[in-house]
């Protein structure tokens, strides 16, 4: 049997038996060291990527909103498992709240002057500076230039309690991609994301009652990257003959359903024309 270079499974053309290749592992082509096992069925997928596609934005093209998903394929896909320390100093504006009461004057229509007093709340801004230490754990990007990190993300999380070590017995009978990425390229991805997750726990952690102008730099240290094989059922849907179909991505482990939608420019064009004609009809209103 020849297998295709980013493939690591095939079935044999005589007995139909599953056949898991076991090649010399690279740098950049390690042997997976965990696999999350397929939950969601071939007959479950179809009816998740159908509710998603029916259920699809009110913009969505009307022909894609009532095609039909085919061309089917379950594919367990190459990705990596990062970890890391991170250590980050930060700067920031930390503003803290008080009131004060003012006293401030009204005059009536027959030039009568009466005092009023008010609570007003201001805010006092004063510099801060500090250090943060956070774990970065359970980050995964792709390990495939066929579907690239964008589309993971939008399927994610995977329950990653389900986590098993690898063995060609998990995958035999699935189509097994290898990965076509290399791990420094997955290494990036990650740091991306790392840093993400630095920026959003670093919001909650500012003192005082809002904040701005913050700036961080973080060391991610004590790196932990693993490759992982995640289960997806990846469709293909034809909504007009003469466009390129949409691919559909479903985590065959939780269900969640990934893609892009293709809109409806005369929707588009419509719902701002309305938009427009409600804000000039309330103007005339108010003039009136």
């Amino acid at each position: 049997m020849q297998l295709a270079a980013n493939e690591r499974t095939a079935n044999c053309p005589f007995c139909d038996s599953p056949t898991v290749v076991a090649r010399t592992p690279t740098k950049d082509r390690p042997h997976p060291d965990f696999a999350l096992g397929f939950v969601l069925g071939q007959e479950d997928a179809f009816a998740r990527a159908g509710q998603w596609i029916s259920s699809s934005s009110l913009f969505a093209r009307s022909d894609f909103r009532k095609a039909s998903p085919n061309k089917i394929r379950s594919v367990y896909l190459p990705g990596y498992l990062y970890g890391a320390l991170a250590d980050t100093s930060y700067s920031a504006s930390i503003g803290e709240n008080y009131t004060e009461t003012e006293t401030y004057t009204t005059t009536d229509s027959e030039g009568n002057t009466t005092t009023h007093t008010r609570t007003v709340t201001k805010t006092e801004w004063r510099s801060l500076s500090g250090e943060h230490d956070s774990y970065v754990r359970d980050i995964v990007v792709t390990a495939s230039r066929v579907i690239p990190n964008d589309e993971i993300e939008a399927i994610e999380p995977f329950d990653l309690r389900a986590l098993r070590r690898y063995g060609a017995g998990m995958i035999s009978g699935w189509t097994t991609e290898e990965p076509s990425l290399s791990k420094q390229e997955c290494l990036a991805l990650a740091h991306e994301e790392a840093l993400q997750s630095v920026s959003k726990k670093l919001g909650p952690f500012m003192p005082g009652d809002s904040y701005t102008d913050l700036t961080f730099s973080t060391r991610l240290h004590d790196e932990v990257i693993d490759l992982v094989l995640l289960p997806l059922w990846v469709f293909a849907v034809r909504y007009h003959p003469d466009k390129e179909p949409i691919r559909l991505i479903v985590n065959g482990q939780t269900g969640r359903v990934g893609g892009d939608v293709p809109l409806s420019v005369v929707k588009i064009a419509l719902a701002i024309a309305l938009g427009i004609a409600a804000v000039v009809g309330i103007y005339l209103g108010v003039r009136s």
